[in-house]
C-alpha cells in the first residue's frame, strides 16, 4: 500500500524589492495581533484550517518539537487576523535571512474568504514585513493554493522571479484531501 500521494504543482516565486505604496486598511471589525509566543497547538489549528484545501503539508509533517523550535526563533513571527473576536487568518514572517524577509505562510480561514478582507490583510502583512533594514520581501505560491493567491500577490506589488514544476510525495497519514487535478 502506498505511503504517500504524488502531487504535481507549479511553484511561483515572487519578490518585492521596494516598499510599495500603502495598501488598503483592515475593516474596523478586524484586529491584527503579532503573537508574543505561539503554541504548537494554536499554530497547527491556524495552519491546518487555512491550508487544508490547499495541500499545505510540510508543517503538518513536522514533529511537535521541530515545529516548536521554529516558533521559538526570534526571527520568526506569527501574526493573527481576528474578526469579530475569532481568528480569520494568519501570516508568518521569517527574518532569518535578513535583509530579505520571507512571507512564509499567508492565508484566510475558509469562512473569511470572499468577505472583502483579503487585499487589506495582505497589505497589512506587507507593512509588517517592511521594518527598518528590510531590503526585499519574498513569497511563493503554487497551483495547489487558492486561485486568487498569485494575482493577489501581483496586485500587491510582488514580481514573479521564477516558476518551478515540483512533485511532492504527500504522506497519506496526514489525511489531506488532494484535488484530483494535482494527482500524478
Amino acid at each position: 500500500m502506498p505511503q504517500s500521494v504524488r502531487v504535481g504543482v507549479t511553484v511561483t516565486f515572487l519578490r518585492m524589492d521596494a516598499r510599495p505604496p500603502p495598501g488598503p486598511h483592515l475593516p474596523a471589525d478586524c484586529t491584527l495581533v503579532q503573537l508574543a509566543s505561539c503554541s504548537v497547538a494554536f499554530y497547527r489549528y491556524l495552519y491546518d484550517t487555512v491550508g487544508n484545501d490547499h495541500v499545505w503539508w510540510l508543517r503538518r509533517s513536522l514533529s511537535a518539537a521541530a515545529l516548536a523550535a521554529i516558533l521559538a526563533e526570534d526571527a520568526v513571527s506569527i501574526h493573527v487576523l481576528y474578526r469579530g473576536g475569532e481568528p480569520a487568518g494568519f501570516f508568518e514572517l521569517d527574518r532569518r535571512a535578513r535583509p530579505v524577509v520571507n512571507l512564509s505562510y499567508f492565508g484566510l480561514l475558509p469562512r473569511s474568504i470572499g468577505q472583502g478582507v483579503g487585499s487589506a490583510f495582505l497589505a497589512a502583512a506587507i507593512r509588517a514585513a517592511w521594518t527598518p533594514g528590510t531590503r526585499s520581501l519574498t513569497v511563493n505560491t503554487c497551483t495547489a493554493d487558492h486561485p486568487r493567491a498569485l494575482p493577489g500577490y501581483q496586485r500587491a506589488g510582488f514580481q514573479v522571479v521564477r516558476r518551478v514544476n515540483e512533485v511532492w510525495d504527500v504522506p497519506i497519514e496526514l489525511g489531506l484531501r488532494i484535488p484530483p487535478r494535482l494527482m500524478i
